[in-house]
Protein backbone atom coordinates (compact mmCIF):
# COMPACT_ATOMS: atom_id res chain seq x y z
CA UNK A 1 0.00 0.00 0.00
CA UNK A 2 1.70 3.51 -1.11
CA UNK A 3 0.50 7.05 -0.50
CA UNK A 4 -0.24 7.68 -4.06
CA UNK A 5 -0.34 5.85 -6.90
CA UNK A 6 3.09 7.01 -8.55
CA UNK A 7 4.54 5.80 -5.42
CA UNK A 8 3.15 2.74 -5.93
CA UNK A 9 4.60 2.18 -9.49
CA UNK A 10 7.91 3.64 -8.70
CA UNK A 11 8.35 1.79 -5.27
CA UNK A 12 5.86 -0.88 -3.93
CA UNK A 13 5.47 -2.73 -7.48
CA UNK A 14 9.34 -2.71 -8.29
CA UNK A 15 9.75 -4.52 -5.32
CA UNK A 16 6.87 -6.75 -5.18
CA UNK A 17 7.68 -7.49 -9.04
CA UNK A 18 11.57 -8.11 -8.15
CA UNK A 19 11.13 -10.82 -5.74
CA UNK A 20 8.30 -12.84 -8.04
CA UNK A 21 9.99 -15.49 -10.94
CA UNK A 22 7.93 -14.97 -14.19
CA UNK A 23 6.66 -19.22 -13.93
CA UNK A 24 4.53 -18.20 -10.90
CA UNK A 25 2.61 -15.34 -12.36
CA UNK A 26 -0.56 -16.24 -13.73
CA UNK A 27 -2.05 -13.29 -14.63
CA UNK A 28 -1.71 -9.43 -14.01
CA UNK A 29 -4.49 -6.92 -14.57
CA UNK A 30 -3.54 -3.10 -14.66
CA UNK A 31 -5.00 0.03 -14.03
CA UNK A 32 -2.82 2.07 -16.85
CA UNK A 33 -0.31 0.45 -19.18
CA UNK A 34 0.07 -2.55 -20.60
CA UNK A 35 0.51 -6.07 -18.68
CA UNK A 36 3.74 -7.75 -20.75
CA UNK A 37 5.55 -4.72 -18.85
CA UNK A 38 3.76 -4.08 -15.74
CA UNK A 39 6.50 -2.25 -14.15
CA UNK A 40 5.96 1.18 -16.50
CA UNK A 41 2.59 1.21 -15.50
CA UNK A 42 0.43 1.00 -12.69
CA UNK A 43 -0.99 -2.36 -11.75
CA UNK A 44 -4.59 -3.48 -10.08
CA UNK A 45 -3.23 -7.05 -8.84
CA UNK A 46 -0.81 -10.17 -9.31
CA UNK A 47 -2.13 -13.74 -9.34
CA UNK A 48 0.37 -15.70 -8.58
CA UNK A 49 0.67 -19.61 -7.90
CA UNK A 50 1.28 -20.02 -4.86
CA UNK A 51 3.23 -23.64 -2.52
CA UNK A 52 -0.56 -25.24 -1.26
CA UNK A 53 -1.21 -25.45 -5.48
CA UNK A 54 -3.83 -22.99 -5.70
CA UNK A 55 -3.86 -18.92 -6.42
CA UNK A 56 -3.29 -15.97 -4.56
CA UNK A 57 -3.59 -12.47 -5.27
CA UNK A 58 -1.29 -9.24 -4.55
CA UNK A 59 -3.24 -6.20 -4.44
CA UNK A 60 -2.02 -2.34 -4.79
CA UNK A 61 -3.71 0.40 -3.33
CA UNK A 62 -2.88 3.93 -2.84
CA UNK A 63 -3.83 5.98 0.20
CA UNK A 64 -5.19 8.96 -2.42
CA UNK A 65 -8.08 6.31 -3.25
CA UNK A 66 -9.54 7.12 0.14
CA UNK A 67 -10.68 4.95 3.02
CA UNK A 68 -13.85 3.72 0.73
CA UNK A 69 -12.00 1.87 -1.37
CA UNK A 70 -10.37 -0.14 1.58
CA UNK A 71 -13.88 -1.24 2.73
CA UNK A 72 -15.52 -5.21 2.23
CA UNK A 73 -11.94 -7.18 1.68
CA UNK A 74 -10.57 -9.94 3.53
CA UNK A 75 -7.09 -9.94 3.64
CA UNK A 76 -4.00 -11.83 4.82
CA UNK A 77 -1.29 -9.25 4.49
CA UNK A 78 -1.34 -5.64 4.61
CA UNK A 79 2.18 -4.11 3.80
CA UNK A 80 2.72 0.00 4.15
CA UNK A 81 5.63 1.60 2.24
CA UNK A 82 5.28 4.52 3.88
CA UNK A 83 3.42 6.05 6.85
CA UNK A 84 -0.58 5.80 6.12
CA UNK A 85 -3.75 8.16 7.29
CA UNK A 86 -4.77 6.84 10.79
CA UNK A 87 -8.40 5.71 9.19
CA UNK A 88 -6.64 4.17 6.38
CA UNK A 89 -4.43 1.97 8.95
CA UNK A 90 -8.10 1.76 11.06
CA UNK A 91 -9.62 -0.08 8.15
CA UNK A 92 -6.69 -2.15 7.09
CA UNK A 93 -7.28 -3.76 10.72
CA UNK A 94 -10.81 -4.42 10.49
CA UNK A 95 -9.48 -6.23 6.52
CA UNK A 96 -6.96 -8.90 8.57
CA UNK A 97 -9.65 -9.80 11.37
CA UNK A 98 -11.86 -11.82 10.23
CA UNK A 99 -8.82 -14.24 8.79
CA UNK A 100 -6.11 -13.09 11.35
CA UNK A 101 -3.81 -11.58 9.45
CA UNK A 102 -1.04 -9.32 9.65
CA UNK A 103 0.25 -5.53 8.89
CA UNK A 104 3.74 -4.57 8.38
CA UNK A 105 4.88 -1.14 7.53
CA UNK A 106 8.19 0.51 6.21
CA UNK A 107 8.99 3.68 7.10
CA UNK A 108 11.15 6.96 7.44
CA UNK A 109 9.76 9.17 10.34
CA UNK A 110 9.48 12.25 8.67
CA UNK A 111 6.20 13.26 9.99
CA UNK A 112 7.36 13.59 13.35
CA UNK A 113 5.19 12.68 16.26
CA UNK A 114 2.16 11.47 14.44
CA UNK A 115 -0.21 8.26 15.19
CA UNK A 116 2.34 5.49 14.17
CA UNK A 117 4.81 6.96 17.27
CA UNK A 118 1.86 7.24 19.70
CA UNK A 119 0.18 4.41 18.77
CA UNK A 120 2.44 1.83 17.25
CA UNK A 121 6.30 3.00 18.72
CA UNK A 122 5.44 4.10 22.36
CA UNK A 123 2.47 1.37 21.94
CA UNK A 124 0.86 2.49 25.40
CA UNK A 125 -1.76 -0.21 25.31
CA UNK A 126 1.16 -3.09 25.72
CA UNK A 127 0.00 -4.45 22.76
CA UNK A 128 1.96 -8.08 22.96
CA UNK A 129 1.10 -8.08 18.72
CA UNK A 130 2.95 -4.86 18.18
CA UNK A 131 6.62 -5.05 17.43
CA UNK A 132 9.16 -1.99 16.11
CA UNK A 133 12.66 -2.12 14.67
CA UNK A 134 14.84 0.43 13.88
CA UNK A 135 17.92 0.53 11.42
CA UNK A 136 19.92 2.66 10.10
CA UNK A 137 21.99 3.27 7.05
CA UNK A 138 24.66 1.76 8.07
CA UNK A 139 22.37 -1.62 8.80
CA UNK A 140 22.43 -2.05 4.67
CA UNK A 141 24.91 -3.85 2.98
CA UNK A 142 24.18 -2.44 -0.10
CA UNK A 143 25.01 0.83 0.46
CA UNK A 144 28.08 2.32 -0.38
CA UNK A 145 30.49 3.49 2.44
CA UNK A 146 31.32 6.84 0.75
CA UNK A 147 27.82 7.24 -0.34
CA UNK A 148 26.64 7.14 3.23
CA UNK A 149 29.54 9.70 4.40
CA UNK A 150 28.83 12.55 1.64
CA UNK A 151 25.01 12.24 2.27
CA UNK A 152 25.61 12.65 6.31
CA UNK A 153 27.86 15.42 5.64
CA UNK A 154 25.31 17.19 3.63
CA UNK A 155 21.89 16.61 5.74
CA UNK A 156 20.94 18.63 8.70
CA UNK A 157 21.22 17.23 12.13
CA UNK A 158 17.63 16.91 12.13
CA UNK A 159 17.58 15.64 8.67
CA UNK A 160 19.87 13.20 10.18
CA UNK A 161 18.32 11.51 12.89
CA UNK A 162 15.41 10.55 10.97
CA UNK A 163 16.91 9.62 7.36
CA UNK A 164 19.66 7.91 8.69
CA UNK A 165 18.66 6.71 11.79
CA UNK A 166 15.07 6.18 11.88
CA UNK A 167 14.38 8.07 14.92
CA UNK A 168 10.99 10.38 15.23
CA UNK A 169 11.74 13.66 16.23
CA UNK A 170 9.40 16.87 18.08
CA UNK A 171 10.25 20.30 17.95
CA UNK A 172 12.06 20.45 20.81
CA UNK A 173 13.92 16.83 20.56
CA UNK A 174 13.77 13.96 22.62
CA UNK A 175 15.37 14.72 26.60
CA UNK A 176 17.01 11.18 26.76
CA UNK A 177 18.41 10.94 22.56
CA UNK A 178 21.04 8.38 24.10
CA UNK A 179 18.66 5.87 24.41
CA UNK A 180 18.40 3.15 21.99
CA UNK A 181 16.62 0.21 21.98
CA UNK A 182 18.93 -2.15 20.19
CA UNK A 183 21.36 -1.13 23.25
CA UNK A 184 19.44 -0.13 26.28
CA UNK A 185 16.95 -2.70 26.38
CA UNK A 186 17.56 -6.61 27.26
CA UNK A 187 16.12 -10.30 27.64
CA UNK A 188 15.90 -10.93 31.19
CA UNK A 189 18.24 -13.36 32.86
CA UNK A 190 18.61 -14.82 36.31
CA UNK A 191 20.30 -11.75 38.25
CA UNK A 192 22.31 -12.98 40.69
CA UNK A 193 21.28 -11.83 44.23
CA UNK A 194 24.03 -10.10 45.26
CA UNK A 195 23.50 -7.61 42.50
CA UNK A 196 20.11 -6.87 44.17
CA UNK A 197 20.33 -3.02 45.58
CA UNK A 198 16.85 -1.38 45.91
CA UNK A 199 13.57 -0.39 45.02
CA UNK A 200 12.67 2.79 43.51
CA UNK A 201 9.02 3.85 43.85
CA UNK A 202 7.05 7.06 42.81
CA UNK A 203 3.53 7.32 44.15
CA UNK A 204 0.40 7.79 42.67
CA UNK A 205 -3.40 7.23 43.74
CA UNK A 206 -5.39 8.10 40.84
CA UNK A 207 -2.17 8.65 38.37
CA UNK A 208 -0.07 5.42 38.12
CA UNK A 209 2.35 4.28 40.80
CA UNK A 210 5.59 3.15 39.54
CA UNK A 211 7.99 1.03 41.06
CA UNK A 212 11.21 -0.54 39.54
CA UNK A 213 13.60 -3.13 41.11
CA UNK A 214 17.13 -1.89 40.64
CA UNK A 215 20.22 -4.42 40.62
CA UNK A 216 23.90 -3.36 40.22
CA UNK A 217 26.86 -5.66 39.08
CA UNK A 218 30.47 -6.05 40.06
CA UNK A 219 31.38 -2.97 37.59
CA UNK A 220 28.59 -0.83 38.81
CA UNK A 221 26.27 -1.53 35.63
CA UNK A 222 22.85 -0.73 36.25
CA UNK A 223 20.05 -3.37 35.37
CA UNK A 224 16.09 -2.55 36.02
CA UNK A 225 14.66 -5.67 36.40
CA UNK A 226 11.25 -5.46 37.20
CA UNK A 227 8.47 -3.40 37.18
CA UNK A 228 5.23 -2.27 38.74
CA UNK A 229 2.89 0.12 37.78
CA UNK A 230 -0.64 0.64 38.20
CA UNK A 231 -3.35 3.74 39.34
CA UNK A 232 -6.29 3.97 41.32
CA UNK A 233 -5.28 1.60 43.98
CA UNK A 234 -4.59 2.16 47.73
CA UNK A 235 -1.48 2.06 49.27
CA UNK A 236 -2.18 -1.18 50.95
CA UNK A 237 -2.76 -2.98 47.31
CA UNK A 238 0.33 -1.68 45.96
CA UNK A 239 2.27 -2.71 48.71
CA UNK A 240 0.57 -6.21 48.48
CA UNK A 241 2.01 -6.87 44.27
CA UNK A 242 5.36 -5.46 45.55
CA UNK A 243 6.06 -7.85 48.62
CA UNK A 244 4.86 -10.80 45.88
CA UNK A 245 6.89 -9.34 43.06
CA UNK A 246 9.73 -9.61 45.80
CA UNK A 247 8.92 -13.23 46.85
CA UNK A 248 9.15 -14.30 43.65
CA UNK A 249 12.37 -12.40 42.76
CA UNK A 250 13.94 -13.41 46.24
CA UNK A 251 14.38 -10.02 47.08
CA UNK A 252 16.57 -9.45 50.00
CA UNK A 253 14.61 -8.26 53.23
CA UNK A 254 15.35 -6.47 56.62
CA UNK A 255 14.28 -7.59 59.88
CA UNK A 256 10.42 -8.57 57.78
CA UNK A 257 11.09 -5.33 55.85
CA UNK A 258 11.71 -4.46 52.30
CA UNK A 259 13.23 -1.16 51.62
CA UNK A 260 12.92 1.53 49.09
CA UNK A 261 13.82 5.00 47.77
CA UNK A 262 10.56 7.04 47.06
CA UNK A 263 9.18 10.84 46.52
CA UNK A 264 9.42 12.85 49.41
CA UNK A 265 5.74 13.31 48.61
CA UNK A 266 5.17 10.31 50.32
CA UNK A 267 5.65 12.17 53.56
CA UNK A 268 2.25 14.13 52.63
CA UNK A 269 -0.98 12.44 53.94
CA UNK A 270 -3.67 11.33 51.80
CA UNK A 271 -7.32 12.40 51.95
CA UNK A 272 -8.37 8.97 52.88
CA UNK A 273 -6.23 8.40 55.89
CA UNK A 274 -4.80 10.41 58.72
CA UNK A 275 -1.10 8.87 57.87
CA UNK A 276 1.03 9.80 55.35
CA UNK A 277 1.65 7.23 52.46
CA UNK A 278 5.46 6.84 53.74
CA UNK A 279 3.98 5.36 56.72
CA UNK A 280 1.02 3.36 55.29
CA UNK A 281 3.77 2.00 53.00
CA UNK A 282 5.35 0.88 56.36
CA UNK A 283 2.62 -0.63 58.19
CA UNK A 284 2.94 -2.50 55.44
CA UNK A 285 6.49 -3.61 55.97
CA UNK A 286 7.78 -1.65 53.31
CA UNK A 287 10.45 0.89 54.63
CA UNK A 288 10.47 3.73 52.36
CA UNK A 289 13.20 6.13 52.45
CA UNK A 290 11.49 9.59 51.56
CA UNK A 291 15.25 11.56 51.54
CA UNK A 292 16.07 11.76 47.49
CA UNK A 293 17.43 14.19 45.53
CA UNK A 294 14.60 15.75 43.31
CA UNK A 295 16.68 18.12 41.42
CA UNK A 296 15.36 17.62 37.56
CA UNK A 297 18.33 18.78 35.79
CA UNK A 298 21.02 17.15 37.51
CA UNK A 299 19.21 13.90 37.89
CA UNK A 300 18.34 13.98 33.89
CA UNK A 301 22.14 14.44 33.38
CA UNK A 302 23.04 11.46 35.66
CA UNK A 303 20.84 9.56 33.94
CA UNK A 304 21.92 10.53 30.27
CA UNK A 305 25.44 9.88 31.80
CA UNK A 306 24.20 6.42 32.54
CA UNK A 307 22.78 5.52 29.06
CA UNK A 308 26.22 6.87 27.90
CA UNK A 309 28.90 7.62 29.62
CA UNK A 310 32.00 9.81 28.30
CA UNK A 311 33.56 6.69 26.62
CA UNK A 312 30.38 5.93 24.99
CA UNK A 313 29.64 2.72 26.95
CA UNK A 314 26.11 2.27 28.03
CA UNK A 315 25.54 1.80 32.18
CA UNK A 316 22.25 1.10 32.13
CA UNK A 317 20.13 -1.48 30.91
CA UNK A 318 16.76 -2.13 30.80
CA UNK A 319 15.01 -5.81 31.36
CA UNK A 320 12.43 -6.02 28.10
CA UNK A 321 9.43 -6.77 30.62
CA UNK A 322 9.79 -2.99 31.50
CA UNK A 323 7.74 -1.86 29.46
CA UNK A 324 6.34 1.18 30.76
CA UNK A 325 9.68 2.12 31.67
CA UNK A 326 10.88 2.30 27.93
CA UNK A 327 7.63 3.74 26.70
CA UNK A 328 8.36 6.89 28.89
CA UNK A 329 11.80 7.26 28.27
CA UNK A 330 10.83 7.40 24.47
CA UNK A 331 7.84 9.59 24.88
CA UNK A 332 10.00 12.28 26.99
CA UNK A 333 10.23 15.44 25.50
CA UNK A 334 11.61 18.97 25.88
CA UNK A 335 9.15 21.25 26.20
CA UNK A 336 9.30 25.51 26.73
CA UNK A 337 12.15 27.11 28.61
CA UNK A 338 14.16 24.42 28.11
CA UNK A 339 12.18 21.75 30.76
CA UNK A 340 10.27 18.52 29.70
CA UNK A 341 7.05 18.00 28.88
CA UNK A 342 5.50 16.86 32.26
CA UNK A 343 3.63 14.33 31.11
CA UNK A 344 3.71 10.26 31.54
CA UNK A 345 7.08 10.76 33.91
CA UNK A 346 5.95 8.33 36.63
CA UNK A 347 8.97 5.90 35.92
CA UNK A 348 11.40 8.43 35.01
CA UNK A 349 11.32 10.47 38.21
CA UNK A 350 11.97 7.10 40.49
CA UNK A 351 14.45 6.08 38.07
CA UNK A 352 15.79 9.94 38.68
CA UNK A 353 15.52 9.54 42.10
CA UNK A 354 17.23 5.87 42.01
CA UNK A 355 19.99 7.27 39.96
CA UNK A 356 21.23 10.59 42.10
CA UNK A 357 22.40 7.85 44.74
CA UNK A 358 24.66 6.43 42.08
CA UNK A 359 28.09 7.94 41.59
CA UNK A 360 29.22 9.39 38.07
CA UNK A 361 29.65 7.19 35.77
CA UNK A 362 33.25 8.57 34.47
CA UNK A 363 34.25 8.77 38.05
CA UNK A 364 33.00 5.18 38.92
CA UNK A 365 34.25 3.43 35.99
CA UNK A 366 38.38 4.79 35.62
CA UNK A 367 38.30 2.57 38.34
CA UNK A 368 38.67 -1.28 38.05
CA UNK A 369 36.61 -3.43 39.95
CA UNK A 370 38.42 -6.32 41.46
CA UNK A 371 37.39 -9.29 40.17
CA UNK A 372 39.14 -7.27 36.55
CA UNK A 373 42.50 -6.67 38.80
CA UNK A 374 42.38 -10.36 39.66
CA UNK A 375 41.65 -11.44 36.06
CA UNK A 376 44.65 -8.83 34.61
CA UNK A 377 46.91 -10.06 37.61
CA UNK A 378 46.68 -13.67 36.57
CA UNK A 379 47.15 -12.62 32.97
CA UNK A 380 50.07 -10.56 33.75
CA UNK A 381 51.11 -14.00 35.95
CA UNK A 382 50.37 -16.00 32.80
CA UNK A 383 52.57 -13.98 30.68
CA UNK A 384 55.75 -14.12 33.07
CA UNK A 385 55.19 -9.79 33.67
CA UNK A 386 55.01 -8.32 37.18
CA UNK A 387 52.61 -8.33 39.24
CA UNK A 388 49.40 -5.34 39.23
Amino acid sequence: MSLSSQVQRDVAQQKILQYLKPEWIVDVVMLSGRKDVPENGVIDYIVIKNVFGSYSRIGFKSCDQGREKFQGTSLDFVWFDEEPPYDIYLECRMRVLDRKGQIFATMTPLKGLSWVYNTIYLNPANDKEIWTIQMEWADNPYLDEEEIEFMSSILSKDELESRRYGKFLSNGGMVYSEFDPLVHVIEPFDVPKDWFDTISIDPGLHNPLSAHWYAVDYDGNIYVIAEHYFSNKTVEWHADKIREKCIKLGWKQRNGFIDALIDSAANQKTLASEKSVAELFYDNKINVNTKVNKDLFAGISRVKSYLKNIKGEARLKIFSTCTNLIREIKGYFWGNADTPIKKDDHALDELRYYIMTKPEPTKQFDTKSEITLHKDRLIQKARGKRKL
